[in-house]
């Protein structure tokens, strides 16, 4: 615990207030919906209406998978985030709000499931598509770090977590598109 409150203390501390707009910006949920609206039409591009829309409703049940095991682990574990500690007068706090727990982070989850599960999708028709992903969730949970909410702990956890559940519904993805859409568009 306490390499990770010193590691969380120098990581937070790179920041600047020049930056910390930018940072604000990125660990908004909604600032990726541009990103999420090119994902989706190289999705349609690739994959075709029904296999699209397969992937959309994958994706959904994704999301909702890293949120709640996120809730369970934050209530579970009830780790208080380092914005709740003692020793935040030494770290830059600047989140809009900090919620009680955060073992693991969902944000690092979700983005990095995301990431892995579309990354994967699309990686034989866009050649740097996975490793631009990869950079995305990679960016999008070092902000928490930035923001003062998680540990990196908490991010690194929700990065091993979001991987293994981007790989499992990229499966899932690969079993129903085999089961019920190869003629259209095999996947390897």
């Amino acid at each position: 615990m306490q390499l990770d409150e010193e590691l969380f203390i120098f990581l937070n501390n790179l920041g600047t207030t020049t930056w910390d707009g930018f940072w604000l910006f990125i660990t908004d949920k909604l600032a990726s919906i541009p990103l999420y609206a090119v994902l989706l039409y190289l999705l349609y591009k690739s994959y075709g209406l029904k296999p699209t829309l397969v992937i959309l409703v994958l994706v959904a049940g994704m999301i909702t998978c890293t949120d709640q095991l996120a809730n369970v682990f934050k209530h579970g574990f009830q780790r208080p985030r380092p914005c709740q500690e003692d020793f935040i007068e030494q770290a830059r706090y600047i989140a809009v709000r900090c919620g009680r727990y955060g073992y693991f982070s969902a944000h690092a989850a979700s983005s990095t499931a995301l990431a892995i599960f579309i990354g994967l999708l699309l990686k034989r028709f866009y050649k740097y598509i996975f490793g631009f992903m990869l950079i995305w969730a990679l960016v999008v949970s070092y902000s928490r770090i930035y923001v003062g909410v998680h540990y990196p702990g908490d991010v690194l956890t929700g990065i091993v977590i979001g991987t293994l559940i981007g790989v499992i519904f990229y499966q899932l993805f690969k079993f129903i598109n085999y089961k019920y859409f190869t003629k259209q568009n095999p996947t390897g």
